[in-house]
């Protein structure tokens, strides 16, 4: 890699979603002043009966979640998208609306309360894979479906409400903003170039210096995109060129799982913290289209910047202008290799 890139000031371009990040390596080098927290490294019971989440307790519904064993998936009691919401549109003029329904559910990884997906074996996390994918099926075969979105936000940071291990899913009728970006650049790249452009882009970081490369197996890559945001910003990859997670085989499910146990047990030893994360599966929309230049990926969006106390905030010019990262993708990537 050019050398600049370690120690001036520049702009990388994101190739998903055609915008761009600025990046300030020589900011990193200054000292910090800013706001410390103080590090809650408690360690949580195996069963809460105050947890939400946990097996055999009330929700705040009234629901009372059966004795589960493994992953547990309920409609989500608060859910952002309705399914019987009425059709209706608004144009005044300048002001526009439109209804929007959907899905929502949430995800409980384990009836251990205490454990993430770091703290899971990979049998474990395997059968967080296996539902997601089921569930990915079951409401994309929805007409009224045409997307669907999993995530994760893990720690109190990340607005967190619950601390019991569990995602959600949230699907609904039209593709959110940055699925539609990334849907636009991998089909116009696709038609171009006749592959997938974020295919094309794991064999450029493969065979080139491997500086962004964290962990690979024989199935997937994990690497800090070279565009990243956040400080450790880090992406899931399949690397063969596969649409959705329903495309995977069953060997290449466990060796998701792997790749998921690798990254989440490398965040963690980083600062010695249960790091705080918002991740996302993107894949191909559930719109009945041919959606064959979609190369599916997972994205983590960790805020912790210097230690487990000092935070990325995007405020100010990345509120402004443009997201902007100190310590480069190269540096983040080399810190967690150091750790595996």
């Amino acid at each position: 890699m050019d050398k600049n890139l370690e120690d001036y000031s520049h702009k990388r371009f994101n190739i998903l979603t055609g915008e761009w990040v600025l990046v300030s390596p020589h900011r990193s080098k200054r000292p910090w002043q800013g706001q410390n927290e103080a590090v809650n490294n408690e360690k949580r019971p195996s069963y809460d009966e105050s947890c939400y989440l946990c097996a055999t307790n009330t929700r705040i519904s009234g629901d009372v979640n059966p004795d589960y064993k493994g992953t547990y998936v309920f409609t989500n009691d608060f859910a952002a998208l309705q399914s019987d919401s009425p059709s209706f549109e608004v144009n005044d003029g300048l002001l526009q609306a439109q209804s929007e329904t959907g899905i929502c559910k949430v995800i409980c990884f384990s009836p251990d309360h205490s454990k993430s997906l770091a703290d899971m074996d990979v049998p474990g996390i395997t059968e967080v894979v296996t539902t997601w994918q089921r569930e990915y099926k079951e409401i994309g075969s929805k007409e009224a479906i045409n997307y669907v979105q999993i995530f994760e936000n893990k720690g109190a940071v990340m607005g967190c409400s619950n601390p019991h291990p569990h995602g959600q899913i949230w699907s609904q009728s039209s593709l959110p903003n940055e699925v539609f970006k990334k849907d636009n650049t991998q089909k116009a790249y696709f038609a171009d170039k006749k592959s997938s452009l974020l295919g094309d882009y794991l064999s450029q970081e493969l065979n080139g210096d491997r500086d962004r490369i964290i962990y690979e197996n024989d199935a997937f890559v994990v690497l800090i995109p070279f565009w990243a945001v956040w400080p450790f910003e880090a992406m899931i990859a399949p690397k063969r060129h596969l649409n959705s997670i329903l495309d995977m085989t069953e060997e290449e499910a466990t060796l998701y799982a792997e790749a998921i146990s690798v990254l989440t047990k490398a965040y963690d030893a980083l600062f010695n913290t249960s790091f705080p994360y918002s991740s996302g599966i993107h894949q191909a929309p559930t719109d009945g289209q041919d959606n064959s230049h979609w190369h599916w990926h997972m994205s983590f969006y960790p805020p912790l910047l210097r230690s487990a106390t000092v935070k990325k905030f995007m405020v100010g010019y990345e509120m402004f202008g443009t997201p902007q990262r100190d310590i480069t993708a190269e540096g983040a990537a080399q810190r967690l290799r150091d750790l595996l």
